[in-house]
């Protein structure tokens, strides 16, 4: 089959790869229908995640349809169109049966965070993302085998188009959880740092729920633009503005500040060489302007939702300020099974339509270019995806 695959530092490459097999007894095969490029693939593409080897297939982000099963599979049969989400959870551990998919303690059981002196694990396995998470394949192939599959493979409803089914792998569940994190409801003010495709569906869902004041902070017009049309956002560009934080306060009711903000940013995808071996250290090359300005933005009592990805020790955290505001932080990587059920049934009713931010499809061929695309923020480029079963 043919893969698209990691070569080093700012280079990938589609391959023809070995096709992937049924391993276990609750495996599933699904051929690839549309696969997403993610603003976290590009941690990958710079180099910027550890343990990611030459040949590794990328993409967390896919849905397809099932072509063979294993033996124990009960929740899906051949033929059936799936959305695999990107955390592999094995659904009975201590953690899943908390509905804490992401933090599954035995999909992953081997890799380890050192930090300081401890070693923790870090977490569930990931579609694609390097042998830090699992060194599973990912979703821009041609065919995944899907390990766990009566619980990583989830059948989509026939009223759901492939396009809306694809965002629910990670980009939507992602910026669902965000926004329930934050606790934005009917009459909430809410200020989203970050205009990728989490961010904007993160204004999305804000809206749906009847936020009164949405703030999205970026550095691209063109994303801006288009929050504003689309999703109804006050656009702050802090390419001119050197203190959004301090915009979005003053235009606040009594200049509190907002009830809850969102960090769609995290660490930054791009940097030195020196930044990506501290990263392998466990020390971050973020500046972390974003989540200081998170802090600054959000009033006395409010909430600090972050759902961008960090992956070591941030720079100059004002501790001190949040402790002082007394203010609530929420974070990690996502819950995707739990909220696949209450997402479809938003997608069915059009109460949200998140296939609106995508624009750029392309072929698996055309995969290279769809990065260079994405990671140079090119004017115009909200979403890639890929097509890959016409």
């Amino acid at each position: 089959m043919l893969a698209l695959t990691y070569q080093g530092a700012g280079e990938v490459k589609v391959l023809s790869v070995p096709d992937p097999v049924i391993e276990q007894d609750d495996d599933v095969l699904v051929r690839v229908r549309l696969s997403g490029i993610c603003g976290s693939d590009l941690h990958l593409y710079h180099d910027k995640i550890p343990s990611v080897r030459k040949g590794d297939i990328l993409g967390h982000e896919f849905m397809g349809t099932v072509v063979k099963v294993g033996s124990a599979v009960t929740a899906v049969a051949e033929g059936d169109r799936v959305v695999v989400p990107f955390i592999i959870a094995c659904g009975e551990c201590f953690f899943c049966k908390q509905e804490q998919y992401a933090a599954c303690e035995t999909t992953n059981p081997t890799s380890a965070v050192i930090s300081g002196e401890h070693a923790t694990r870090s977490g569930a396995a990931l579609f694609g993302y390097g042998h830090l998470y699992g060194g599973v394949p990912g979703g821009q192939a041609e065919y995944v085998r899907v390990p766990k599959g009566n619980i990583n493979a989830f059948k989509v409803p026939d009223d759901i188009s492939d396009e809306a089914a694809l965002l629910l792998s990670d980009t939507l569940p992602t910026a669902w959880q965000a926004i329930k994190n934050a606790k934005v409801d009917k009459g909430s003010s809410v200020a989203i740092f970050g205009a990728g495709p989490v961010g904007l569906l993160a204004a999305e869902i804000a809206q749906m729920l009847g936020a009164t004041q949405i703030f999205l902070v970026d550095e691209y017009s063109y994303r801006l633009k288009f929050a504003a049309e689309t999703y109804g956002v006050i656009p702050v560009n802090f390419y001119h503005d050197n203190d959004p934080a301090r915009t979005i306060v003053n235009a606040t009711v009594d200049q509190r500040g907002v009830d809850a903000v969102i960090d769609a940013v995290g660490f930054e995808a791009s940097g030195t060489t020196v930044e990506a071996v501290m990263n392998m250290f466990g020390f971050e090359g973020s500046s972390g302007k974003a989540l200081r300005q998170c802090i600054e933005a959000v009033r006395r009592g409010g909430v600090v939702s972050v759902a961008g990805m960090y992956s070591g020790l941030m720079h100059s955290l004002q501790l001190g300020a949040a402790f002082d505001k007394g203010l609530s932080f929420h974070m990690g990587k996502t819950h995707v099974h739990a909220y696949l059920p209450e997402l479809c049934k938003h997608l069915q009713a059009g109460s949200l339509r998140p296939e609106r931010l995508i624009t750029h499809r392309l072929s698996l061929n055309e995969a290279v270019q769809g990065y260079e695309m994405y990671d140079e923020k090119r004017p115009g480029c909200c979403k890639v995806i890929l097509t890959l079963d016409s």
